[in-house]
C-alpha cells in the first residue's frame, strides 16, 4: 500500500496504523506522524490534482530511497480548529531506521513544497526558515547524480 489522499474530513490515526501494520509478516516497524492545529484555528487550501500528484511522487522517491513495505500520506483542506489533525504521514518497514528516516523525508517534503498554504487570523503564514533547513537534508550531496 502506497497511498497519498488529500481531504476535507478528519482521518482515522488507528485505522492507518492497522493498515500499514497489516501489510506482512515483514513489517518490523510502523512510523506515523500526525500534524495538528496549534495556537490559533488554520484555513488551509491547495492545488486539487497536482497536490495528490506530487504527494504520490514523493512517496515514489521514498520507496526508492528505503526499503518500504508501505506508506501513507493524508492532508487536509478547509477549516481547522485549534487540536484538529492536518497531517498524517506513515511508512511501513522491515527495520525502524527506514521507516524513521521515510517518514521525516515525507514530512519535511509535505512542510516545505507541497502545494497548500495556511492562512491565520492575520493572513497567510510565511514559511519558516527551519523547515526549509530540514528539507535540505534531503537533497543530493555535491557530486551525487
Amino acid at each position: 500500500m502506497f497511498e497519498a489522499e488529500v481531504r476535507r474530513a478528519p482521518f482515522d490515526v488507528a485505522a492507518a496504523h492497522a493498515r500499514l501494520s497489516a501489510l506482512g509478516p515483514g513489517v518490523g516497524a510502523v512510523v506515523l506522524f500526525t500534524g495538528q492545529v496549534r495556537d490559533e484555528p488554520l484555513f488551509l487550501e491547495h492545488y486539487p490534482g497536482m497536490a495528490e500528484r506530487q504527494m504520490a511522487a514523493r512517496i515514489a522517491e521514498a520507496r526508492a530511497r528505503w526499503p518500504l513495505l508501505g506508506a501513507l500520506a493524508i492532508h487536509r483542506f478547509g477549516a481547522l480548529d485549534v487540536g484538529e489533525l492536518i497531517v498524517l504521514v506513515g511508512t511501513a518497514s522491515a527495520h525502524r531506521a527506514a521507516a524513521f528516516e521515510s517518514a521525516a523525508f515525507l514530512m519535511d517534503w509535505l512542510k516545505t513544497s507541497a502545494p497548500f498554504w495556511k492562512r491565520g487570523r492575520a493572513g497567510w503564514v510565511e514559511a519558516r526558515a527551519s523547515d526549509d533547513a530540514a528539507a535540505r537534508r534531503w537533497l543530493p550531496s555535491k557530486g551525487e547524480g
